[in-house]
């Protein structure tokens, strides 16, 4: 596919169809790199954690929270001065 260069303010884009789009399945984001003379875009990698702040809201509200473990300590530790 052939597409133009448009000027966009002082920089210059292109307009990608929204079926390119949906077949990598960019939304709203997108990691750009040259390689080898050629401009690729592609969808941003997930962060390791992405999602985690959400779910464990969702965790805390739904009371589901407790420890799996209950807390234990060793026998001696009553004796300990802190």
């Amino acid at each position: 596919m052939r597409t133009l260069v448009r000027k966009m303010g002082n920089s210059r884009g292109i307009i990608i169809p929204k079926p390119l789009l949906t077949q990598i399945g960019l939304e709203h984001e997108a990691e750009l790199v040259v390689e080898n003379d050629a401009i690729v875009i592609r969808k941003p990698e997930r962060k390791v954690r992405d999602g985690w702040e959400a779910a464990s809201k969702s965790i805390a509200v739904t009371g589901d929270d407790i420890l799996v473990w209950p807390e234990f300590g060793n026998e001696e530790d009553a004796k300990l001065e802190w």
